[in-house]
């Protein structure tokens, strides 16, 4: 017997809207559930975090989890949300895309682990690049009314003009084609159920209804539910930080700035937030809030959520790493923890510092503390000021305190370019050698 997956997602607030009978389906048998992935880039941002994780609970409640990649509608486009026709991808880009997603997914689902409810990885180019117009069009387009179509919200929004210019045709047959990739898969894998944000439920019960009326003579059930949309409670949009998306490869963001992201949840959201985005029981996530509750000023929630996110999706010694480069603005720290940092995390963790340039024949030489202080950067306002503070023991060199004798040399030297200057506590300086 599998676990509750529905009473699971409900108290976590994963659950959006839901078919009858889909709780009464899952607490039947084994049953295989899919939520697809439009290969719009050649990896995946935080957003696309709740369908793995809710893919992570279908496999532990005892289901098989199918993820499915979209290289064919990703050829197309999901107009749901959207204002305006998207840019269709070439071939290139788009096997680009299905490699990389395929590549993040395979972190989070062991997709060869033999056991009976091994998660699946599929993509629907596989079925639908052999699929001629006409055969589409008799086959499944005589299925679903243009009424049906057109009551859609997200085509409704688009035709009435309620949002951006119109709709194209080959965005109109998205959601039929969406719909065919459900009755593929109920036909080929027995999978009946499919999942996926509360904007998709359109295209989810247009795959329902194909699934009926394209299974001849049998009884045929397929069901749908959804999550909500994340959202902030400042109603800004989630998943994003200063410089863009948060993303869950390191190279596109790193670790550091991953886990600074949750880190810096407001208290309202880390409460929402730790339920969706963590695996932690119902138990202890109350103990963690009541805690949170006591003494806001410790951030216990925020610390960990952004521990188990992190640990989730990258790995607890990457999260050890985080928090290290986390300490060193703010905790005690020494040369040797900089130098441990890889360039972009160092830059991460100093990002708007400001900085200057010296030569590596300045460094070569040996750059006296004046010169680094004021002569040669402009750090401290006049040599002055530079003799000043040296006396007054406030200006450390990579979080070491140094006196007026101190000569920078090529060993100071972080990730072979950098210097780091301070001044008393939160005043830093960045010397960098080109």
């Amino acid at each position: 017997m599998t676990n509750n997956l529905v009473e699971e997602l409900q108290w976590r607030g994963m659950i959006h809207d839901i078919m009858p009978g889909t709780e009464e389906q899952l607490q039947k048998e084994m049953t295989s559930v899919y939520i697809g992935f439009d290969p719009t880039a050649d990896s995946l941002h935080i957003g696309s975090l709740v369908p793995i994780i809710l893919l992570v609970h279908i496999e532990k409640a005892g289901h098989q989890p199918v993820a499915l990649v979209g290289g064919a509608t990703g050829m197309i486009g999901d107009p749901t949300g959207k204002s305006d026709e998207r840019n269709l991808l070439n071939e290139e880009a788009l096997a680009k895309n299905v490699a990389g997603l395929k590549r993040t997914l395979g972190r989070f689902l062991d997709f060869d682990n033999g056991t009976k409810n091994a998660p699946l990885l599929v993509n629907n180019y596989d079925w639908m690049k052999d699929f001629s117009f006409i055969e589409f069009v008799r086959d499944v387009g005589k299925r679903i009314t243009v009424n049906y179509m057109m009551a859609k919200d997200s085509v409704k929004k688009r035709i009435t003009g309620e949002a951006g210019n119109g709709m194209s045709f080959t965005e109109f047959t998205y959601q039929l084609i969406q719909g065919y990739d459900f009755y593929h898969l109920y036909k080929t894998l027995n999978c009946k159920l499919q999942m996926g944000g509360s904007d998709q439920w359109g295209n989810i019960t247009t795959g329902t209804e194909l699934v009926r009326r394209m299974t001849p003579g049998e009884d045929a059930k397929a069901f749908a539910a959804t999550c909500p949309l994340i959202t902030k409670a400042d109603g800004s949009k989630f998943g994003k930080s200063e410089g863009g998306n948060v993303w869950l490869d390191a190279d596109k963001t790193s670790v550091y700035k991953f886990y600074q992201f949750w880190l810096n949840t407001s208290d309202e959201d880390a409460e929402k937030y730790i339920k969706i985005f963590t695996f932690l029981d119902k138990e202890t996530i109350d103990a963690l809030i009541a805690e949170h509750k006591e003494a806001p000023h410790q951030r216990a929630l925020q610390k960990k959520l952004a521990e188990e996110v992190t640990i989730f999706v990258h790995s607890k010694e990457e999260l050890d790493k985080a928090i290290a480069a986390s300490n060193i603005l703010f905790g005690k720290s020494t040369a040797e923890d900089l130098k441990n940092l890889d360039e972009q995390t160092f830059l991460d963790v100093f990002d708007g510092v400001p900085q200057a340039e010296v030569t590596s024949e300045d460094i070569a030489e040996g750059l006296d503390m004046i010169a680094a202080l004021a002569a040669k950067t402009g750090f401290l306002k006049s040599n002055g000021d530079a003799r000043r503070a040296l006396k007054e023991n406030s200006i450390s060199v990579n979080k070491e305190k140094v006196n007026e004798d101190f000569v920078i040399t090529s060993k100071d030297l972080i990730a072979n370019k950098y210097v780091l200057l301070q001044r008393g506590k939160k005043n830093y300086f960045l010397l960098k050698v080109v």
